[in-house]
């Protein structure tokens, strides 16, 4: 089968050759001549024999609907346009819309696979007539996992369905992602644990918890057990924000999804106006000590360097407080436990777990 390919990036590219092995023809197309299999968007229509399917693999946004605003002036009635790229769901009805006018066929197909899809498949999630699904099914049989379709394809509905179950996918993807991360910090951070990659290893096979991402967690460990120089800021593609931003819509409870977008966000402030704020509040209802930027930092750089189970060094608690240092005051606030009664899972250290005794205990 023919097919039209726009935009050969990681995803776009490995597509491309995996159909190509699978025995169809591309075309490709993209602004990277290096890349390309044609120029020019009119001479990958002129290439393509009647009737067309073509595929915008274009980010999302204006990319793509300025793409399919000018595919809808190339192409002929009874050609077929798919967007697989991460479009939001509701600019698949504008553009169903405005090629329908002109009797071309529209599918938004949502794709996940990443850059392991050249080898392993992508999972295809589909939304529109099923006519038009059923013209472009060789072209997804090829792309999908090996074994039976209904485990890597699915027509999900209407048009708009299919990015609307991959947003949901990739705001599921949230969670897990966030929940893995939490659980690996919490065993780097108790000095018991000491393989904690191996832990990761140990649960790939025969655990309620094994997945493909905990299997690319378990890369990423061998190679940096420590994650050693990787920055936490961490971006967001938008499909996260727009699964919450349905859910409330919808009025569906999604704490965990919400919690996973928020902590990105969290991840690019280099300092929190919302805990700079609680730290001034416990200072006026509490008397609490209320650190300096520069006391705060200078801890952070202290239990970062050390772990925050461990207190910060005697002689840092009793220097004088300089610009750069924290006080007596700050360290002790910074390295108390929390108050729970009489049990304790931090072995009483300061800094670790709950500790029994008269600590302060107000928030």
């Amino acid at each position: 089968m023919q097919l039209g390919l726009i935009g050969l990036g990681k995803m776009g590219g490995n597509m491309r050759e995996r159909l190509r092995r699978a025995g169809h023809e591309v075309v490709g197309f993209d602004r990277n001549p290096d890349v390309a299999d044609v120029g020019t968007l009119p001479e990958l229509v002129q290439a393509l024999e009647a009737p067309r399917v073509v595929w915008v693999m274009v980010p999302a946004g204006d990319p793509t609907r300025e793409t399919v605003k000018a595919l809808g002036d190339l192409l002929e009635p009874g050609d077929l346009v798919i967007d697989g790229g991460n479009s939001r769901f509701t600019d698949d009805f504008e553009n169903a819309e405005l090629l329908g006018a002109k009797q071309i066929g529209y599918v938004d197909c949502g794709v996940s696979g990443g850059i392991w899809g050249l080898e392993n498949g992508y999972g295809l999630m589909c939304g529109g007539e099923e006519k038009w699904v059923e013209r472009a099914m060789p072209i997804f049989d090829a792309l999908r996992p090996e074994g039976p379709r209904e485990e890597g394809f699915v027509h999900a509905g209407e048009v708009g369905a299919g990015h609307y179950t991959k947003m949901v996918h990739n705001g599921i993807e949230y969670g897990l992602m966030a929940a893995y991360a939490e659980g690996y910090e919490l065993l780097e951070k108790k000095d018991i644990v000491k393989d904690v990659p191996g832990a990761f290893k140990a649960w790939s096979r025969g655990t309620v918890v094994r997945s493909w991402l905990l299997d690319l967690m378990v890369k990423a460990l061998e190679e940096n057990p420590h994650l050693d120089d990787v920055s936490d800021y961490t971006n967001d593609s938008g499909e996260g924000r727009w699964t919450v931003e349905e859910a409330i819509a919808l009025g569906v409870p999604m704490p965990v999804i919400s919690a996973s977008l928020f902590a990105r966000f969290a991840s690019r402030q280099q300092s929190s106006p919302t805990m700079q704020a609680v730290a001034a509040l416990r200072g006026q209802f509490g008397g609490h000590q209320v650190m300096s930027i520069a006391e705060g930092e200078e801890l952070r750089r202290q239990t970062g360097a050390e772990g925050s189970t461990h207190p910060a060094p005697a002689a840092a608690k009793e220097q004088a407080t300089t610009p750069d240092q924290p006080s007596q005051a700050a360290v002790a606030a910074a390295t108390a436990g929390p108050s729970s009664g009489t049990g304790s899972t931090g072995g009483g250290t300061p800094g670790g777990g709950p500790t029994s005794g008269t600590q302060d205990t107000s928030s």
